[in-house]
């Protein structure tokens, strides 16, 4: 909670505003009853009409007052809580973009959309509901329970006590009964937003394996589940509301039972009864919220939790306090004796790998899965550190360079390069914002996208739907690889750009990504063997150890690893 009210330091002004705004509403609607008590009583003795017109124009002030404070209130509480919350959204996306996607293992894609919208979201009502409710009630009750004491001390230990009773027994006790669902509320939404995005994105595969039945009572437990938690969380606010209304009940009572015997001794004016027990009753409205602000800490709290758990998180990955800066041309990118396991008692991913990758050169790196192919491909693109051995970039290691600035020189076309629902243009533009339409119209030509974006219906304007859902598989690899050259590093690194492709849109698109790539330093890293004819070298690697390299046609003729793949994939070719 402290580092929250640290992040909101920037708008403690703004808050401090909403809650002297806040005060000042409350007051107004208290001297609003007041002054209407004492006037009603006063006008009851026919005084002459002189007499009450302070009374009146007190009565249009506190009217008036109580609008105006309220709006302010309003408005610059909700002003200074979402500014909290774009600027914690920020961090938290910030925070993500270095966890991505070594450090994000321990998250699922639906739980920490419900941390960075859901829980963020929810921390607004600490700097709404939790914060400014106890002290304004300070504020007021303060000094409604001063002025009470003035009229009559007795009066005033009476408003004392039961404010206290409503304003600090009662939260306690709500709180305490509703902590276990508060506590839980925040994992819930997290657990459901989880299952339900599982749903949507799996959706064509759970209905052809006739899964979705299993996966939608997921979602019906997990929804009945926050229900469950709702309703009790609503039944504590009710006991909550009850106990406040029987506190205020008190509170008009125990007034009454010591003003009256001091009207009938004379010891008090008749006028200045009303004015006590219509204050003690209107007193009570600042400490409505408090048991709704005592079961909103606990739910902040564990959403605070939450928010936090991203915020820190290890990064994978950390920058050097004085990187260096991005080399000239095209440099020489090496792994040598390279070395990671991804846990202590894991085997390791990469086992003492050497590579070299000159200007100009094109080498692939091939291998069963779980080879190590993808992790070398996270070394050299510094989402993972190495455990031992080096990785350089222009003869210096790549600890030394900021994350950025190696993405920019080693340029990637990832398996599975996300596309987003928008257009074609867009898509391919992401690569380079201020590209112009003849360079994206090179790019694609060089995919070979040309003909078929010249087939769609709006052309280059045509939307690929969500995760391109509107595009072949074949064609959203190669909107990938146009980005990719769009972005023209030095370096490319294509990582399993054929996968989960039909052997025929295989070839071409293979074709098509050697045909791009010629003359270019280019890393292929893919566990088909199509067309690594005509590259310079193939590393081929086998539970993390480089166990052949050469030219493709001299690896087959020898005995090994690469002949067996390259014979079962004839095979398979044949079959297919």
């Amino acid at each position: 909670m402290w580092r929250l009210l640290r992040l909101a330091r920037p708008q403690l002004g703004r808050l401090a505003l909403s809650v002297v705004a806040g005060a000042a509403a409350v007051a107004s609607s208290v001297g609003l009853m007041a002054v209407s008590a004492w006037l009603i009583s006063r006008a009851a003795q026919h005084p002459p009409v002189l007499d009450l017109a302070v009374a009146v124009v007190a009565i249009r002030t506190f009217g008036i007052g109580r609008g105006i404070f309220r709006y302010a209130e309003r408005l610059i509480s909700h002003d200074a809580a979402f500014r909290v919350l774009a600027d914690l959204r920020v961090r938290v996306y910030t925070r993500l973009e270095p966890l991505a996607p070594a450090g994000l293992a321990d998250f699922r894609s639906g739980d920490l959309l419900s941390r960075l919208v859901a829980d963020v979201d929810a921390l607004q009502d600490l700097f709404l509901r939790v914060l400014p409710p106890p002290l304004i009630a300070a504020i007021v009750g303060g000094s409604a329970v001063v002025l009470a004491w003035a009229l009559l001390p007795g009066a005033g230990a009476v408003l004392a006590a039961t404010l206290l009773l409503a304003g600090v027994a009662v939260p306690a006790l709500t709180m305490r009964s509703g902590r276990r669902a508060s506590a839980r509320v925040a994992a819930a939404r997290g657990e459901l937003s989880m299952h339900v995005v599982d749903l949507l994105h799996g959706a064509p595969e759970l209905l052809a394996y006739g899964a979705a039945d299993t996966q939608l009572d997921r979602v019906a437990r997990s929804d009945a589940e926050l229900t469950g938690l709702s309703r009790s969380t609503a039944l504590t606010t009710g006991l909550g509301a009850g106990l406040g209304s029987v506190a205020a009940g008190l509170a008009l009572w125990g007034t009454l039972r010591v003003a009256v015997p001091a009207v009938s001794a004379g010891s008090l004016d008749g006028v200045w009864l009303a004015v006590l027990v219509l204050t003690a009753l209107a007193v009570f409205e600042v400490v409505a919220p408090l048991p709704v602000a005592a079961q909103q800490l606990e739910r902040v709290r564990r959403a605070a939790g939450r928010v936090f758990g991203v915020l820190d998180a290890p990064a994978p990955v950390n920058d050097p306090a004085r990187p260096r800066p991005v080399p000239a041309g095209t440099p020489v990118v090496t792994l040598e004796a390279a070395r990671l396991r991804y846990a202590s008692d894991a085997a390791c991913a990469l086992d003492g790998v050497d590579l070299r990758l000159e200007p100009g050169r094109r080498i692939a790196v091939v291998g069963p899965s779980g080879a190590g192919k993808t992790t070398l491909a996270l070394v050299l693109l510094r989402f993972v550190e190495l455990d031992g051995g080096r990785a350089t970039l222009a003869g210096h290691d790549l600890r030394d360079y900021a994350q950025d600035d190696v993405r920019r020189v080693i340029g990637a076309c990832l398996q599975d390069a996300h596309l987003f629902d928008t257009t074609v243009r867009e898509n391919i533009r992401l690569a380079q914002p201020d590209a112009t339409d003849e360079q994206l119209t090179d790019a694609a030509e060089r995919a070979e996208l040309g003909p078929w974006i010249a087939s769609l219906p709006a052309g280059w304007d045509t939307r690929v739907g969500e995760r391109g859902a509107q595009v072949s598989g074949g064609q959203r690899q190669r909107l990938a690889l146009a980005r990719a050259l769009l972005a023209d590093p030095p370096v490319l690194l294509l990582d399993e750009p054929t996968a989960n492709l039909d052997s025929i849109t295989e070839q071409a698109l293979m074709g098509s990504l050697l045909r791009a790539t010629e003359g270019r330093t280019t890393l292929l890293i893919t566990h088909r063997l199509v067309g690594l004819d005509a590259v310079d070298e193939v590393v081929v690697l086998d539970r993390g150890r480089v166990v052949q390299r050469g030219r493709h046609a001299d690896l087959v003729r020898s005995a090994g690893l690469y002949r067996r793949l390259w014979e079962l994939e004839l095979g398979l070719t044949a079959v297919d």
